[in-house]
């Protein structure tokens, strides 16, 4: 007979423990031990198999594999191809997290409809056959007859509904409603996380089918469950932006199959998610004109250069501390440009409020915007307005220099499409300024860009 015992696990990272402790030795945490019953098979029992098994695998030859370009589906999304690294893999595992409410189902099950060429299975664990019909006619016109969908929530009975259907996609949502007699816990612990998404992984790498999941999140911003379960998932896919604003962002975390440095761009309207394939004409306003305190600069994620409105305001400081936050960009370097500002250009700016926005709800890492954030700082505090038809690009070095930047053609080319008269840029050699419509100004230090942009 099976063996039952009882074991205490962290629901922080996982760690497991012969009786409770408060904080957990390996991650640190407080009051996150919770008791769970553990049942051991004995060496007779049969663990369930279900797919068809493949044969032993054996070891080969490095110069003896054969390789070939992956294969990948279209999933009809330009934006989730994007991010994916050109579609969808054969047998791959994708992990879909965001914030609650944020649209994560909706594009699950938006991507589904459109793939009438393939039979898809939607597994939801949270909603009902008639909640998920309602979502399908509001998101669609017309049916997809390709699709099936099912409330479950056991994994056995999941693994049947995919033997009777044999579907080229699964789609699980979510992760942390699914449970297997296997673990006697309650599903989203830690145990039925793990052991769930072992499983699945085994399906769809001996089966060669697909499986999309959607995984909640904690309080911190992180996926919820163990550590392991962003290890074992080939493609972890971030769903962020603000509900209060129209624009969603859909980047990669990891990604066996692509680059991590992608970056999709959603607007949520009624009839479900759309996608911006320009997203710089939705990021610049027409409304700052006359008005202080605003720059454009231009960025990259990934491969595609857009162009983004920085928004500084820069007050006197109400008491001792001057306050310093940002909205989209990281704060220690905001506190690293300030100290450049006033250590190299000589401007007091150390009892002085300083506050920057990244226009759109957008989070930037590019360093090449360094210079759009300095200018409009430096616009609000001496209250001059920079012009509407000058965008700038470089980073800015710790001396005051202005850094080269990557990939500098594509940013002019797409300041000269967007109907730009002038762009600054870091001073560069072999660059031919006669091939574009648009006044290049090259600048070595940060001086130099400001005698340019203020006169």
């Amino acid at each position: 007979m099976a063996k039952v015992k009882s074991v205490y696990v962290c629901q922080n990272c996982g760690a497991e423990a012969a009786k409770w402790v408060g904080k957990c030795p390996a991650c640190g945490e407080w009051n996150t031990y919770v008791e769970e019953v553990v049942r051991k098979e004995s060496k007779g029992a049969q663990t369930l198999n279900f797919v068809p098994d493949s044969g032993k695998s054996k070891p080969v030859r490095i110069d003896e594999v054969e390789t070939a370009e992956e294969p990948r589906d279209d999933t009809g999304n330009n934006e989730f191809n994007r991010v994916l690294g050109g579609g969808i893999v054969p047998g791959s595992l994708t992990l879909i997290g965001g914030e609650p409410g944020i649209g994560k189902s909706t594009l699950i099950l938006q991507i589904a409809l459109s793939l009438y060429n393939k039979k898809i299975l939607y597994v939801s664990g949270e909603e009902s056959v008639k909640q998920l019909k309602l979502r399908a006619d509001r998101l669609s016109t017309q049916a997809n007859p390709n699709c099936y969908i099912v409330s479950e929530t056991s994994l056995e009975q999941i693994f049947v509904h995919i033997q009777n259907v044999q579907p080229d996609l699964v789609v699980i949502d979510s992760i942390q409603t699914i449970s297997t007699e296997m673990v006697e816990s309650s599903p989203g612990s830690v145990s039925q996380v793990r052991e769930c998404a072992a499983a699945i992984l085994k399906f769809a790498k001996e089966s060669g089918v697909p499986v999309l999941m959607v995984g909640h999140i904690n309080k911190e911003g992180n996926i919820a469950g163990p550590k392991v379960l962003e290890h074992i998932v080939d493609t972890v896919l971030q769903f962020e932006g603000d509900q209060h604003y129209m624009y969603r962002i859909l980047r990669s975390i990891k990604n066996r199959f692509g680059s991590t440095s992608e970056l999709g761009i959603y607007e949520m309207r009624q009839s479900g998610l759309r996608e911006v394939s320009n997203p710089s004409e939705l990021l610049l306003s027409n409304n700052h004109a006359g008005l202080s305190g605003t720059s454009i600069g231009v960025a990259i994620e990934g491969v595609r250069p857009f162009l983004i409105e920085v928004q500084s305001l820069v007050s006197s400081a109400a008491y001792g501390t001057p306050q310093r936050s940002t909205t989209g960009f990281d704060i220690r370097r905001l506190n690293m440009l300030l100290a450049v500002l006033e250590k190299r250009v000589g401007f007091k700016l150390a009892q002085k409020d300083v506050y920057l926005n990244i226009a759109g709800g957008l989070r930037i890492n590019d360093p090449a915007l360094d210079l759009a954030i300095i200018t409009a700082i430096l616009s609000s505090n001496m209250d001059i307005v920079v012009d509407a038809q000058t965008c700038l690009t470089g980073e800015i070095g710790l001396s005051g220099e202005i850094r080269p930047v990557n990939r500098i053609e594509q940013r002019i080319s797409e300041a000269e499409k967007l109907g730009f008269k002038r762009i600054i840029i870091p001073e560069f050699k072999n660059l031919d300024v006669k091939k574009w419509n648009i006044e290049i100004v090259s600048a070595r230090k940060v001086d130099e860009a400001f005698s340019s942009i203020f006169g």
